[in-house]
């Protein structure tokens, strides 16, 4: 039977997903790509996949998650498979690097960046950058990962060197321009099926882990979504009405890399420039923030890949 089939590496971060899908009884299997086989000579079953493999599955011990699943996926396109969150957006979600390319190939603005192979590169690379305040991130993160605040060189040079420096899991270190906000919030804008859902404001006084899952919770301390709050105050704000006129642009950024779900990242500069500094394709909803609202997510991605399925099922 045609089914939605769900690849992911986190069952935490699947949960809300698969209620909706069970509450709006559509068939959906899920495949957890940590480790496994696949056979090349075989042809994949029926149905739609949808890929949602996040660049930190390092962290929780899934280190080659990404690279089996850009060989599932490889698989399922080299066979016609409808995959949304294919092997590009794959390659995006696991390199800001490739990220920022895309997005300025967009005519999309994002923070001055030098990216390091190598502590004394990083160095070198912070040097070149030439701004008073900067931060290191790495190239595959997510929540947050290696992100370090800098106001001197010398800072730069005693973490680099010290014992609390973070190998990049790539080997990649990025050097990037500091976006100083009057105020310390970000946006992230929703994107399901290629269009715009939603804006969430994300506070960012408490650091820049910012990861908006229930599931943070486990173990995330700079993502207090445990209990409900009242939006004044709240970390995690659905912004009422909110439009930008770049929500176009990321539009069309979306479909030319063949992106159908993501949570794109902006933080504006006291000048009023917006930033954009990273794309999520794996992307979460925060709970709290989304039941004050009214709206959710994950039950209007049940039903996106529900109306794929069906689109498939009509073709066939």
């Amino acid at each position: 039977m045609s089914k939605i089939y769900v690849i992911h590496e986190n069952d935490d971060w699947t949960s809300h997903l698969t209620s909706w899908l069970e509450e709006l009884e559509l068939p959906y299997e899920l495949w957890h790509l940590d480790e496994g086989t696949i056979d090349l000579n075989s042809k994949p079953p029926e149905g739609i996949f949808y890929n949602r493999i996040s660049a930190s599955s390092h962290t929780r011990d899934h280190r080659f998650a990404p690279e089996f699943t850009e060989a599932v996926l490889a698989w399922l396109e080299r066979h016609n498979r409808v995959v949304v969150n294919g092997s590009r957006a794959l390659r995006l979600e696991v390199s800001k690097v490739n990220q920022y390319m895309a997005l300025n190939s967009e005519g999309i603005l994002t923070p001055k960046t030098v990216s390091a192979v190598g502590r004394k590169h990083i160095l070198k690379a912070a040097e070149q950058l030439n701004e008073s305040s900067f931060i290191t991130k790495h190239n595959r993160a997510g929540k947050g990962q290696g992100v370090q605040l800098f106001h001197s060189l010398k800072a730069l040079e005693e973490y680099v060197k010290g014992e609390s420096y973070e190998e990049p899991v790539d080997g990649i270190t990025l050097i990037q321009q500091y976006i100083q906000a009057p105020e310390p919030y970000i946006v992230r804008h929703e994107f399901i099926g290629g269009r715009f859902v939603y804006a969430v404001k994300v506070d960012t006084s408490e650091g820049f882990e910012l990861c908006p899952a229930d599931a943070c919770t486990i173990d995330d301390s700079y993502c207090p979504t445990d209990k409900p709050e009242m939006a004044k105050g709240a970390k995690f704000q659905i912004l009422d009405g909110y439009y930008n006129p770049l929500i176009k642009k990321y539009e069309k950024f979306l479909k030319e890399n063949g992106i159908q779900v993501a949570g794109i990242e902006a933080i504006q500069d006291k000048e009023g420039n917006l930033y954009t500094y990273d794309v999520n394709t794996n992307t979460n909803y925060n709970s709290d923030a989304e039941r004050l609202a009214g709206v959710y997510g994950m039950k209007e991605l049940a039903l996106y890949l529900n109306q794929e399925l069906e689109k498939q099922a009509a073709v066939r």
